[in-house]
């Protein structure tokens, strides 16, 4: 059963999609602000597209643990784009770039053949220090925001994890083996090139960089099995099976489908359906699940029926448990390895994913085939989006 595309001049469909290099805090990237690691990739969409920049009708970014002030507005006034063109932030912390795609997809759906550019950026490497003011005057320095009220106990990430490991039943090894898998992937996607085409080369203090540094060439079963637990005593969840933190942006042009026509696009990704749902905050790294079947439900489709999924490995326990609730074999996710080999650049992460099944869809050139983006949040959420590739010029 196919999903009913909506009237042209309201279909969303994504015609370019672009990232910098995924980067470990404090690498290559680590002196660029957010800023300056979004605009070249907004200069590159627009040119990609043939879209002139008076043409945006606005600017929607995600941003997780930035310093505020409107990093699109910054971006896009970095970028060169007029004056004229307005931006929005958001934040729905490490969904926050898919959703601000996936809030652009529900704008051009609203009518008007409107275009955006949108997507996520992050650097950690140079997020301000945060601190609430104390009672003497001072300052009380925080590592991360509160997600939920203490009544739920606010877990960070890694405690979620081992969470996730107890109540689905996820193992040592199972995780190791997934982790292990996604870099050995990623190290070959690197050698064959297939990340060439979707990555904006950026110009650094120490000389242009132009590839991901996360991947290791040294891992093995019997390294993976030597990494300790870093959250809970006795636990199962290392240093080897979580992702590391990381600095990127990424970002798509986003437009109608009767629009993209008219500026000669040969493809695109259609966005045929879109959904965000809650968990309870003990278990938040399952978010994507719950919002993947939403979406999957509503759109009529089973997970059998997708050819490219894209999930952001923040820990091989919660992608394992996630991909299980959905039925979906570890094997067809995350073909060219995921976060646990590139890095999640919390923000970023969920416009990454679109721009990797952009990329594969193209790569395999079979209009009609499906794609599926997902990304949980902190807090107990997750965010998902479901794209058809299509062959414009032959529609």
């Amino acid at each position: 059963m196919a999903p009913e595309l909506l009237p042209s001049d309201r279909q969303p469909v994504i015609i370019a999609a672009l990232r910098t290099p995924v980067c470990r805090t404090g690498g290559a990237l680590g002196k660029l602000r957010a800023h300056e690691l979004l605009a070249p990739v907004l200069r590159k969409l627009l040119f990609d597209s043939g879209t002139e920049p008076a043409a945006v009708d606005d600017v929607l970014i995600g941003n997780a643990v930035g310093g505020g002030g409107n990093v699109a507005r910054l971006a896009l006034l970095e970028a060169g784009l007029p004056v004229g063109v307005p931006g929005v932030t958001v934040d729905r912390q490490c969904g926050s770039g898919l959703d601000a795609i996936v809030l652009a997809g529900r704008l051009v759906a609203a009518g008007g053949s409107p275009l955006y550019l949108a997507g996520g950026v992050e650097s950690t490497s140079t997020a301000p220090l945060r601190a609430h003011p104390t009672d003497d005057g001072g300052a009380e320095f925080y590592r991360r925001a509160q997600f939920v009220p203490a009544s739920f106990g606010d877990p960070d990430m890694g405690q979620a994890a081992e969470t996730v490991v107890e109540k689905f039943g996820v193992g040592r090894e199972r995780q190791d083996a997934f982790a292990l898998q996604s870099h050995r992937r990623a190290l070959e996607a690197a050698r064959a090139g297939r990340f060439i085409g979707e990555i904006v080369q950026l110009e650094t203090a120490g000389g242009p960089v132009a590839a991901d540094d996360g991947p290791r060439r040294g891992l093995t079963a019997a390294v993976m099995a030597r990494f300790p637990p870093v959250f809970v005593k006795g636990g199962t969840v290392t240093a080897g099976n979580s992702c590391f933190d990381a600095d990127a942006a990424s970002a798509v042009v986003i437009t109608s489908l009767e629009r993209a026509r008219r500026l000669g696009a040969r493809d695109g990704l259609l966005v045929l359906g879109s959904g965000t749902s809650g968990v309870h905050p003990e278990v938040l790294g399952v978010g994507a699940a719950a919002a993947a079947e939403d979406v999957l439900a509503r759109a009529g489709i089973t997970s059998e029926a997708l050819d490219f999924i894209e999930f952001n490995e923040a820990f091989a326990s919660q992608t394992l448990a996630c991909l299980d609730q959905l039925g979906i074999p570890a094997e067809r996710a995350n073909r060219d390895g995921g976060a646990l080999a590139l890095g999640h650049a919390y923000g970023a992460s969920g416009a990454v994913l679109v721009t990797r099944l952009f990329a594969q869809a193209r790569r395999a050139g079979v209009s009609g085939s499906r794609g599926l983006a997902m990304i949980s949040s902190a807090g107990g959420m997750g965010t998902a989006a479901l794209m058809e590739y299509r062959q414009l010029a032959r529609d």
